[in-house]
């Protein structure tokens, strides 16, 4: 595994890993700088700890992480993320809690692709849909009330 950090990360990855819950998301990006801005200025996600290399965040109480692509260069899934055009396509990360009016302007302000706009739907959600710029799918919503 390469890497770029200099200094110390905020735990080892031995306390972060024995941490973690029993089913957790890792998301593998092109540049972990780039993507930490859409998770913390789009989604509203806290940012626990990031460096080039790695980063942790937070969303209504849920954890989530992610690793550079350079980080798996001696993974076997590396020629994989080196050949994969988008990321993520047919899998949805969905966070029930989360205003998609306000995501979604801020999603606009930022640049980010809106591939849904916010809308009420049948399933008791109004909701958001949008790619981050590895193109993972993320939908963000709030509970409505049932639509007659």
């Amino acid at each position: 595994m390469s890497k770029t950090r200099i200094g110390e990360p905020f735990m080892s990855a031995h306390e972060y890993g024995r941490n973690l819950p029993k089913f957790s998301v890792n998301l593998l990006a092109r540049d972990v700088h780039k993507s930490v801005a859409f998770y913390r200025d789009v989604l509203g996600a806290t940012v626990r700890y990031s460096d080039g290399d790695f980063a942790a965040f937070s969303l209504l109480d849920i954890d989530f992480m992610m690793h550079a692509d350079h980080a798996y260069d001696h993974h076997p899934l590396y020629g994989y993320l080196q050949a994969a055009r988008e990321r993520g396509v047919g899998a949805e990360l969905r966070f029930l809690g989360v205003d998609p009016d306000q995501v979604e302007e801020r999603a606009r302000r930022a640049g980010a692709i809106v591939v849904q706009p916010s809308k009420d739907f049948a399933h008791g959600w109004r909701e958001v849909t949008l790619l981050d710029p590895d193109g993972y799918i993320w939908t963000v919503g709030v509970p409505i009330d049932p639509i007659p």
